[in-house]
């Protein structure tokens, strides 16, 4: 037998008639990556039980397990938790492959083994059989909602797989489960490496609310992934993220509709980026305005000018709402700026209106104005504020046709939909969809695992890249920039959002990766990391 082929090699489970592997979810993926909810993934496992013999999902997945946790967990000791259900069967079974192969495991079944479900007693059974270092460790009877001690025999581990629970979770964890999710996030927070099975315990799959959760190193999901792994608080709890897809069709076959949104990865919208000829000249990449910058706060618009620049805008102008307005930007002099009243908006090929603004008298006039001007639009930061304070704005807001780029972060998003911050943290995914419909405009909730909204029935994009530097002031006033670049270019408004925040992502995870941060990452390095991404991006086009 291979050290990680199926446990059937040995002839005591059924014939899987596939190889143990997984694909590395990649942000820069040439393939469309759907996201599938529990629901769906639900549906394609029923699929896959009524034409497979029983037990053959739970071992290719314990078999993949055990291939990706050799590739990846550090040598020595590895504690494999095996909860209650189907989970803590697929961990079982990788203990069984990584026992067989040489590995020094030990499992704990964090149940009783007499209610375990049919395919998980099989894992147990078969466990106990290879002569796997097997505990049980269920609370005292008398204290059925509190964890027990941890065995005082246990080794030193130098990592720990959690089998605890699956996609089934659909209420914050409690009881025994919760204080076994909690000393797994102590083990994390000691430095030892834990390794989620499908998805990490206590975390939606389905939204990425996770309180409380597992924080992995890694998470091997099973089948495909899922929407709560890359938003919310699933990119802290799943960690680098793998899919096995367990022999199954991949990409998985199933109905557009049924597709809870898409990663956004290049595939959905390198081909829509702005080529460039030869035979050109500044006026073939259009004009871009960006209007903002009241008194005390002109930086925000120079970022957002700046990085249109280097995301390829032909001419970029400014127009401040201070008085005076800045004469010029000594750090790229190439940028016009202007007070606004003498910005020409019939010559803009598109704006940018809120970077800066305030909430004043002349922010609500220039807005409407910009609203009126019937060019593509990215509204932002005051622009988003005034709208959600204005009806009449509103109004006319929805009533445009002109193509729309609505940018909030969660408060923002809160006071367009007239709500709470928790309420639109609750379900980032029908948030924005929400918004999308309401406003009848691209939306980019922004935040950890941002999401891309369009009207109309069409499923989500999350984006994965992007990293905690980005959580500084200006931005998203470089986001927005970036944004109207695109548009100026003529790209519709879905692929500049999706291209936008996949750049702008990108180009913090560059400057990471060349240790210029996360702490003490600023906006201003955002536009050339970001110009260096589109560059990467030339041979999709």
């Amino acid at each position: 037998m291979t050290p990680f082929s199926s446990p059937a090699a040995s002839g005591t489970t059924s014939d899987t008639s596939v190889t143990a592997d997984w694909l590395r979810f990649d942000p820069a993926s040439a393939t469309s990556i759907p996201l599938l909810d529990s629901a769906a993934i639900r549906r394609l496992e029923q699929a896959a039980y009524a034409r497979l013999s029983p037990f053959t999902l739970m071992a290719r997945a314990g078999a993949a397990a055990a291939a990706w946790l050799t590739a990846h967990a550090p040598a020595g000791p590895l504690l494999l938790l095996a909860g209650p259900g189907n989970n803590g069967g697929d961990a079982l079974v990788a203990a069984t492959c990584l026992h067989r192969a040489g590995r020094d495991v030990q499992a704990w079944l964090l149940a009783d083994p007499s209610r375990l479900p049919a395919d998980a007693a099989r894992a147990w059974k078969e466990a106990s059989d290879a002569g796997v270092p097997l505990q049980v460790v269920v609370p005292d009877p008398a204290s059925p909602q509190t964890a027990p001690p941890w065995p005082t025999t246990a080794p030193r581990f130098t990592a720990v797989v959690d089998g605890l629970l699956g996609i089934g979770l659909n209420r914050p964890a409690s009881g025994a489960l919760a204080e076994w999710i909690d000393r797994l996030r102590g083990l994390a927070e000691q430095g030892v490496p834990v390794f989620a099975l499908d998805i990490p315990s206590g975390l939606s799959g389905d939204t990425g609310a996770g309180a409380p959760a597992v924080r992995a190193t890694r998470t091997l999901t099973f089948i495909a992934a899922k929407p709560g792994l890359l938003t919310r608080d699933g990119r802290d709890c799943a960690g680098e993220v793998d899919i096995a897809p367990l022999g199954l069709d991949y990409p998985p076959q199933v109905p557009p509709e049924t597709v809870a949104a898409w990663a956004n990865t290049p595939a959905r919208f390198a081909t829509a980026l702005p080529g460039r000829r030869h035979a050109s000249h500044k006026g073939s990449f259009g004009t871009l305005a960006v209007i903002g910058g009241s008194i005390g706060m002109v930086g925000a618009p120079l970022l957002g000018a700046r990085a249109a620049l280097h995301l390829g805008a032909g001419r970029v102008h400014i127009g401040f709402l201070a008085d005076p307005a800045p004469p010029f930007d000594p750090v790229h002099p190439e940028l016009m700026l202007h007070p606004v009243d003498r910005l020409q908006l019939d010559e803009m090929s598109a704006l940018v209106v809120g970077p800066g603004m305030g909430t004043g008298d002349d922010a609500r006039g220039w807005l409407e104005t910009a609203l009126r001007a019937g060019a593509p639009t990215v509204l932002d930061a005051d622009a988003l504020n005034l709208l959600a304070t204005n009806a009449s704005l509103a109004a006319i807001a929805r009533a445009g046709t002109a193509p729309r780029v609505l940018t909030p972060h969660p408060l923002e998003a809160a006071r367009l939909m007239g709500g709470t911050v928790a309420e639109i943290q609750r379900d980032r995914l029908a948030a924005a969809r929400a918004l999308a419909a309401q406003w009848q405009a691209v939306v980019v909730l922004k935040g950890s695992g941002t999401v891309i909204a369009a009207p109309g029935e069409h499923p989500v994009t999350i984006n994965p890249t992007g990293n905690a530097g980005l959580a500084t002031a200006g931005t998203g006033d470089v986001l927005a920039g970036m944004i109207g670049a695109l548009l100026a270019q003529g790209m519709a408004a879905e692929p500049a959002a999706l291209a936008a925040v996949w750049l702008h992502g990108r180009a913090a995870d560059r400057l990471v990766a060349s240790g210029e941060g996360p702490a003490g990452l600023t906006a201003g390095e955002l536009p050339r990391a970001a110009r260096h991404e589109l560059h990467l991006l030339s041979a999709w086009r």
